[in-house]
């Protein structure tokens, strides 16, 4: 008996989910599905240039399965692109992340993704500021003072 697919974890839901090459009809178009755990590991990996350790620490999974979801979204969007063919994002086997927020005073908060509205930030818990920010992923807090590189609001 196999044992049951642990959970990926994903930060991130892309806001575009079907891509088409241009000019052809969809009827004359064969079709590929990325996964969402596989479009978090490219954008881990290519995107935010992460390590294959890295990758598997945000995703709750081990470096040799990382490399295999990484290798199999590669294919698959190779595939797409010099076949001509549509990719398709949706399924897998993931949880998502709730969006954490942090205010001017430090107080930091989670708020679920289903609720989560980038353009309506909400007011801190704790001590209803209204000068808040997404918390980066990387969990380090927002920077207060100059600095080497001066103000930019979070440390990276």
């Amino acid at each position: 008996m196999t044992r049951p697919r642990k959970c990926r974890r994903i930060a991130f839901m892309p806001g575009t989910t079907y891509f088409k090459p241009a000019g052809i009809p969809m009827r004359f178009i064969e079709e590929v599905q990325l996964t969402l755990e596989e479009t978090e590991a490219i954008r881990l990996k290519d995107i935010e240039g992460l390590d294959q350790a890295g990758c598997a620490e945000r995703m709750n999974i081990s470096r040799p399965t990382v490399q295999r979801i990484i290798e199999s979204a590669r294919r698959k969007i190779s595939d797409a692109l010099l076949n001509g063919k549509s990719i398709r994002i949706e399924g897998g086997n993931v949880e998502m992340l709730p969006q954490q927020y942090v205010c001017e005073s430090g107080h930091q908060w989670d708020v679920p993704m289903a609720k989560a509205d980038a353009e309506q930030l909400p007011v801190c818990p704790v001590c209803s500021s209204t000068v808040i920010r997404l918390m980066p992923e990387n969990g380090l807090p927002w920077r207060h003072g100059g600095g080497r590189h001066g103000r930019r609001g979070f440390n990276r």
